[in-house]
């Protein structure tokens, strides 16, 4: 297929494979839950009564004082006892091979394309971190709160875009499925769209 450059009339030949496939669901909603599933740090922990100290001893004896019988001080009914169900540290990651997470960013760019959420520009550059410069870019391609995909990191774009709302510059090895969905616009650069058809072809 081909795409149109923004603001010219010369077009670009893209793959099919990359930007015209059948949008997949289910796969991408499983590629954005398990992306934002392995960010979680997992490291909440409670103690519970085999970790907490003390407690060895019986603390009267079973029976003939007319109170509850007790083994321990360090029950979860007693005052500075164990916690019931104690939160212990976990690994929230999920599984998920490189096939079905490629076919899932095809999925996304092509959606994005058909939706015409997707804006290839020849190159996108400021001369000075500047955020005016930038903010004047974007008023060109007709965007405010967008995603910027170069095909290598650009320092200068990084801090003009910091200080902006919604703007977020990545290179394209730096590109994820929550900010590709996540963004109503997504600006590519010709040369990041060549290493997005080479990585995911």
């Amino acid at each position: 297929m081909d795409m149109q450059l923004h603001n010219s009339k010369e077009k670009i030949a893209v793959s099919d494979a990359v930007f015209a496939s059948e949008f997949n669901e289910a796969l991408v909603h499983q590629l954005v839950t398990a992306y934002l599933a392995g960010g979680r740090a997992g490291t909440r922990a409670q103690k519970n009564r085999a970790a907490v100290s003390g407690g060895g001893a019986k603390p009267w004896r079973q029976k003939g004082t007319g109170r509850a019988r007790a083994g321990t001080i360090r029950s979860p009914l007693w005052r500075t006892g164990g916690v019931t169900f104690a939160a212990q540290p976990r690994d929230y990651s999920q599984k998920l091979n490189k096939k079905m997470y490629r076919a899932g960013i095809r999925s996304i760019f092509s959606e994005l394309a058909r939706l015409n959420r997707l804006i290839v520009v020849d190159d996108i550059t400021v001369d000075a971190p500047k955020t005016k410069q930038l903010i004047t870019k974007l008023a060109d391609l007709g965007v405010e709160q967008t995603l910027i995909v170069t095909e290598t990191g650009d320092e200068k774009l990084y801090l003009s875009a910091r200080n902006l709302y919604r703007v977020e510059v990545t290179d394209v090895a730096g590109l994820n499925p929550v900010n590709l969905v996540g963004f109503e616009h997504v600006v590519v650069t010709v040369g990041a769209v060549r290493a997005i058809e080479e990585w995911l072809s």
